[in-house]
């Protein structure tokens, strides 16, 4: 452990931690956009400047590590006026319309404005427009609200290994784009959705959104792995999904089955809500036992040799090993089958 000083308040750092996370763990904020803990240090936009005693000019803090009675210092009026400068070059580029943003109170970009106590624009605002890429079924890219941060970019690359969008170009010319320009559905992007959810601005952002009430929290029902989710929901119905952080086998990642596939069958019209039995050739509804006792009833008819059991594809591993249990040890029989196709 590493014991160090940020404004005057006594932080125990472990040895390899950067001074942006040894802040952030002790309580104190310091801005930043190009920043993600799932991510590698990349000190692209120039926010998190600190000083530090016996250091040369105005280090980042994401990208500089913490020593021993290190003295960093987060707000003093040269490190204002640095932020500031940043600040209003991306102000500059970025359309203010916030209330209709749906972005709106979870912008980052919105928060080191507030931070900073900028509450008007100094520079003047760029004409640009710049394309919009609609091509992908759940979500958009719109570049007039990229902050050319690259945390899509590197999420792409360091979790993913897809690598399907990229750094293209140079100045003002830069742009988040896919190989040769072509638009995101013809790319060799899988639609996963982890870009949008690293996006710190509206610049990658889902079609279908809506802020929910409460959050339940769930097993991903598509496979065995077990990813383990939040369902948004707003008046009875699920409006959307985001990975849970603490999730043993996804660690907030998610497929795009899992992010965009589940709110669509769970409340569509047709989906079955109640086991049905089937009386003169029609199935009427049922309770679970009626059900339950039905199907026990008529596992007592036949010897264990011929009964099959069919487990699921879309059960996790513990409910599948208790499948096959059930077979083998319950029923007695070693009939059972598992279709691992989608």
């Amino acid at each position: 452990m590493i014991k160090l000083r940020i404004d005057d308040q006594e932080i125990t750092a472990r040895e390899g931690q950067t001074v942006f996370e040894a802040a952030r763990d002790g309580g104190i904020y310091i801005p930043g956009l190009c920043y993600s803990p799932d991510l590698k240090p990349y000190g692209g936009c120039r926010l998190c400047v600190v000083e530090i005693e016996k250091m040369r000019g105005l280090p980042t803090a994401c990208t500089t590590p913490v020593a021993e009675g290190m003295v960093v210092h987060t707000e003093t009026p040269a490190l204002l006026e640095a932020r500031l400068a940043v600040l209003d070059l991306l102000l500059a580029e970025h359309p203010l319309d916030c209330l209709s943003c749906g972005k709106n109170t979870r912008c980052e970009l919105q928060q080191v404005a507030a931070h900073l106590g900028v509450t008007e624009r100094r520079l003047p605002h760029s004409e640009r427009v710049q394309t919009i890429d609609d091509s992908n079924p759940f979500f958009r890219l719109d570049r007039n609200y990229c902050i050319l941060c690259a945390r899509c970019v590197r999420t792409c690359d360091e979790i993913t290994g897809i690598n399907a969008i990229e750094m293209v170009d140079r100045g003002l010319q830069s742009r988040v784009s896919t190989a040769w320009d072509k638009p995101l559905i013809e790319s060799i992007c899988h639609s996963c959705g982890e870009c949008v959810v690293h996006c710190p601005v509206a610049a990658l952002f889902p079609k279908e959104n809506v802020w929910p009430d409460r959050e339940i929290k769930t097993t991903c029902s598509y496979c065995a792995v077990g990813c383990q989710m939040y369902l948004g929901v707003k008046k009875g119905k699920v409006t959307g999904v985001r990975g849970d952080p603490e999730g043993s086998s996804n660690q907030g990642r998610l497929c795009v089955k899992g992010r965009y596939g589940i709110a669509e069958f769970i409340n569509h019209k047709d989906r079955l809500t109640t086991p049905l039995i089937k009386h003169d050739g029609k199935f009427i509804e049922a309770s679970w036992d009626e059900a339950l006792n039905l199907v026990a009833d008529n596992f007592k008819k036949y010897r264990p040799e011929e009964i099959g059991v069919v487990s699921s594809a879309r059960s996790s591993n513990e409910e599948n090993y208790v499948t096959q249990k059930f077979a083998r040890v319950v029923l007695g029989t070693n009939n059972i089958d598992h279709c691992a196709r989608l």
